[in-house]
């Protein structure tokens, strides 16, 4: 049989050193790959392995308990998921862009920019639309990357047909430099729109593709009247604004489900502290039936802390327990953190701001960069109502345990918002992540195994002869079972098959 101690006594000091040394070198790049896949998709890869592909062969754990953990670390969608178009979106031209001409950083992600060209593709253009140059040229430049590309197709589009209203849009949004420029051609373009409009209306019925054409001029005149209703609610012409959303809101076709005019119309009466009109609009959009924004639940909470919040005192409310308006109040707060506990932190002024992106995802980061960014002076403005925030809105997580996995007021918090938050937000923004995602076992596991074998490897060569006779010792101690084992076969099995065995 195979004699183990003359194979240890003939290894030297330098076999140590690069056992350890490559042990170490292994486990680092082991523990970089780990981190960098932690990072950009928030699991473990190891874990990932061991629980889709390793325990069903096994027999163990269950593929469709996973399904939402391997569809985030595969980068894909789940229907919780679903991105939405954030409702006061800024003017490209006007907006974004001079933010990036001070600080020289892109504001948009080419993901989000993406998705709003698709959306501008479906609002803005139908099969009718074959063989007229100035819609096929729009076909593609909504498309386009660069913006100087995308603004000279627009003029291209005009030059073929002056009544080509998707190229006003794009120009009002992306040439323009100032929220009056972008006014004054989406009066120009409304004026195109609503002729367009009666024309196609007389035609709707005659075929499908005099429907689409239709369809596609409704589209183009709700969302030129709602950006210019954006552009009054810039200029501070509120009344004026608030009678264009009110008019809006009312509107039926398919584009309204997309747009969420009721958001902007709830924004415009709080910067008119219009509370009770503002409480009226919510009381018809705050129902269990429909999907919440974070709009819609952090206005509820904000028009019931304003009853109490300027005479709100945490040292007299835990003395004498909350009354019936304060706990509303906290309930009410409760229940909007529960739905989207990024806000808390950007209306606190704990997390600093940016510009929000032009689609949101709700219940993430950001859905609660757009809120914030839009309603932080409407919080300032009620006396009391940032310091009731910041006493109650922790009290959320002591009341749901394991918030991933339940719901208490709604359904239980997504996993993937993460992933979809990175790629609607710009690099240099820190996106929030609920709940904090913990170091997985394996990253830790890995980093100690580093560390260890670095300090073996590191020791072994700066003390070869002591090391390599503590290996040599524990090696020996390791092997004694074997030894004991040898012995026990010996004394049981017949001399011919030990033979048969060494020869083996």
């Amino acid at each position: 049989m195979w004699d183990s101690s003359m194979f240890l006594s003939t290894l030297t000091p330098k076999f140590y050193v690069a056992l350890t040394g490559t042990s170490s070198l292994i486990s680092g790049l082991i523990l970089i790959f780990e981190w960098w896949y932690f990072r950009k998709y928030g699991t473990s890869f190891i874990e990932q392995v061991s629980l889709n592909h390793i325990s069903p062969w096994i027999g163990g754990g269950n593929s469709e308990s996973n399904g939402s953990e391997s569809g985030v670390a595969n980068g894909s969608q789940i229907p919780e998921c679903k991105v939405w178009r954030n409702p006061l979106n800024l003017f490209r031209g006007a907006e974004y862009q001079r933010f990036f001409w001070a600080t020289s950083k892109e504001p948009l992600t080419y993901y989000d920019m993406n998705l709003s060209a698709q959306d501008h593709q479906t609002f803005f253009t139908c099969e009718g639309d074959a063989g007229n140059a100035e819609y096929e040229i729009m076909q593609t430049a909504w498309r386009e990357r660069n913006p100087i590309v995308r603004i000279k197709a627009a003029h291209s589009a005009i030059e073929v047909n002056p009544d080509c209203t998707p190229a006003y849009i794009l120009l009002a949004e992306e040439e323009t430099t100032t929220i009056v420029e972008a006014e004054k051609v989406l009066k120009t373009a409304l004026k195109i729109a609503e002729v367009n409009y009666k024309k196609s209306q007389l035609m709707q019925h005659q075929s499908p593709v005099h429907e689409a054409i239709h369809r596609r001029d409704t589209n183009a005149l709700i969302y030129i009247k709602r950006r210019l209703a954006m552009c009054s609610r810039k200029l501070l012409k509120l009344k004026e604004a608030a009678k264009m959303f009110r008019d809006l809101s009312k509107e039926i076709p398919p584009i309204m489900n997309v747009l969420n005019i009721h958001e902007n119309l709830i924004e415009c009466l709080l910067e008119m502290q219009a509370y009770a009109d503002c409480q009226a609009v919510l009381a018809k959009y705050d129902d269990i039936s429909l999907p919440k924004s974070a709009t819609i639940c952090y206005t509820a909470a904000l028009l019931k802390a304003r009853v109490v919040a300027d005479k709100f005192s945490p040292d007299v409310a835990s003395k004498r327990g909350l009354s019936a308006a304060e706990m509303s109040a906290v309930e009410a707060i409760h229940r909007a953190v529960e739905f989207n506990p990024h806000v808390p932190k950007y209306l606190l002024e704990t997390k600093p701001l940016i510009l929000p992106p032009e689609h949101i995802l709700k219940r993430g980061d950001s859905e609660a960069l757009a809120y914030a960014f839009f309603h932080l002076n409407h919080w300032k403005n009620v006396e009391g109502a940032l310091n009731l925030l910041h006493c109650t809105w922790e009290g959320t997580f002591r009341m749901l345990p394991y918030p991933l996995e339940r719901g208490h007021l709604f359904y239980p918090y997504p996993t993937c918002t993460e992933c979809a938050d990175r790629e609607l937000l710009p690099v240099f923004h820190d996106v929030s992540v609920y709940p904090k995602k913990e170091l997985p076992f394996f990253i830790l596991f890995t980093a100690g195994l580093c560390s260890f074998t670095a300090l073996l490897a590191l020791l072994t060569h700066q003390y070869p002869e002591p090391m390599g006779v503590m290996a040599h010792t524990v090696l020996n101690w390791i092997s004694l079972p074997f030894y004991f084992f040898k012995e026990r076969l010996e004394s049981v099995l017949p001399c011919n098959l030990l033979q048969q065995l060494s020869r083996i």
